[in-house]
């Protein structure tokens, strides 16, 4: 059954159908999940304290990690599992889904443990304040000392499952856990906990719904295993061959790297803002995850995309491979057009549905209306990292990762910060992805000249 699902999808559906069987759950999933994050900063935001907010946005980047961790073993190994199907190599694919699960397992603990160990250093260098550190503390204690561990594994899991074509189980799974984080908000935040530890209510809720998603997974692979026998969460199998695990490193290492770059970038983006003020720092804490909803969407359809195109990548169909590229790459740039015209209209009411507090609601719409003028540079750039990362090319992903956060996007925050002050630090998103997407449009065709024509 599953066997046939997987090459109905892969090989035999229309594109535009397989696509959209593909990415539309993962899409929903991502929404979900930028709704159960911005739901946090809406309902913290109802407290008017700038501070709250501003403390649980020093966090974003750390949580962030997390999710670098996931991809490391989720996206190195679920491409992989799509090219070994592709390629009819299913006993493989077992051997490597099991590796992926203990590998982002020991990795998750780590990080847990890192973060207890070293968090007060940490928070300061992040750009807490006396007024902040405590609240990030209680946030990231929730969510990354308590929530590493099931935030990962259920990425990895849903990853894992996406490479086999079982995409619907795969979001439903994101975003049943971001629903319940929706609903167990409030009842923490202003119920069940005391005034003043409303940011201890809401880690809790997040922790919570992490492991109730977690424990669906568990549950989906547990009753697939008589249908479906390439997701194996044990060692039954067998350890998987050197260049198996080689290529999960090399396909998932600059899918971590992108995201710790990416979660660098906030970073420095938080610092400088913090230079200014409080005020600033919750400002752009609020435009940062309010402008991720056409990136969210993005990085479903890109998520959508990849299995397809490492599947037939490596079936060498080709000519389906590069229509499935195609049609994603047009969804991905009309999402951003629309987004842009959407947010220029509606910025200040979206900055005031999450905080009322004046002065934060009019810096926030002039970054917000500024920043999402990059969204489709933005989509694109990311979009020909999962590309590259299809084909299972992790060099050239590695490369493009790099040249995008280190050699454009930071120096830009600075170049731009030291020329325009604070809003420098908001245009320079645009000025550095023009590069980017020039650069990686110019790999990418040249890598399909070569290797496709």
């Amino acid at each position: 059954m599953a066997k046939a699902g997987t090459k109905e999808i892969f090989e035999e559906m229309p594109v535009a159908k397989a696509l959209r069987v593909m990415a539309v759950p993962t899409i929903f999933s991502q929404i979900i999940i930028l709704i159960y994050n911005l739901a946090d900063t809406f309902f913290i935001g109802k407290t008017n304290n700038p501070y709250m907010v501003a403390g649980v946005s020093l966090m974003l980047p750390i949580f962030n990690v997390s999710l670098a961790v996931a991809g490391l073993s989720g996206i190195g190994g679920g491409t992989l599992i799509s090219r070994l199907l592709g390629a009819g190599k299913e006993e493989e694919a077992k051997k490597v889904s099991a590796f992926c699960f203990w590998m982002g397992l020991g990795i998750a603990g780590l990080f847990s443990l890192g973060m207890l160990f070293f968090h007060e250093p940490l928070l300061y260098a992040l750009g807490a304040s006396e007024q902040t550190y405590a609240f990030a503390w209680q946030y990231s204690f929730c969510v990354i000392v308590l929530g590493a561990i099931p935030t990962v594994i259920s990425n990895i899991m849903s990853n894992l499952l996406r490479s086999v074509g079982i995409s619907k189980e795969a979001g439903f799974g994101i975003a049943m856990g971001g629903c319940i984080n929706i609903g167990l908000d409030p009842l923490f935040m202003f119920v069940i906990m005391p005034k003043g530890m409303e940011i201890l209510g809401v880690g809790i809720a997040t922790l919570l719904s992490n492991c109730i998603a977690c424990l669906y997974f568990f549950f989906v692979i547990a009753k697939r295993q008589g249908k479906d026998r390439i997701i194996r969460l044990g060692f039954g199998n067998g350890i998987p061959a050197k260049e198996s695990i080689k290529s999960v490193f090399y396909v998932g290492a600059p899918s971590a790297v992108g995201s710790l770059l990416f979660d660098l970038d906030y970073i420095v983006i938080d610092k400088l803002m913090s230079s200014y003020h409080d005020i600033a720092l919750a400002a752009i804490g609020i435009v940062l995850k309010a402008e991720r909803l056409p990136l969210n969407v993005g990085i479903g359809i890109c998520q959508g995309m990849t299995p397809i195109v490492a599947y037939n990548y490596s079936a060498k169909n080709y000519p389906r491979m590069k229509d499935t590229i195609r049609t994603a790459r047009w969804a991905g740039i009309i999402v951003g057009i629309i987004s842009i015209i959407l947010y220029e209209i509606f910025a200040a009411q979206i900055l005031t549905f999450f905080i009322n507090e004046p002065q934060t609601v009019e810096l926030g719409t002039a970054f917000l209306r500024a920043r999402c003028l990059a969204t489709p540079l933005m989509f694109l750039s990311f979009f020909t990292l999962h590309t590259f990362q299809g084909f299972g090319e992790g060099g050239i992903a590695f490369f493009l990762a790099v040249m995008r956060w280190l050699a454009f996007n930071i120096p830009m925050l600075f170049i731009m910060n030291a020329i325009f002050g604070m809003y420098g630090i908001v245009w320079a998103q645009v000025t550095a992805d023009v590069l980017t997407v020039s650069l990686s449009f110019f790999i990418f065709f040249r890598y399909q000249k070569k290797h496709f024509s």
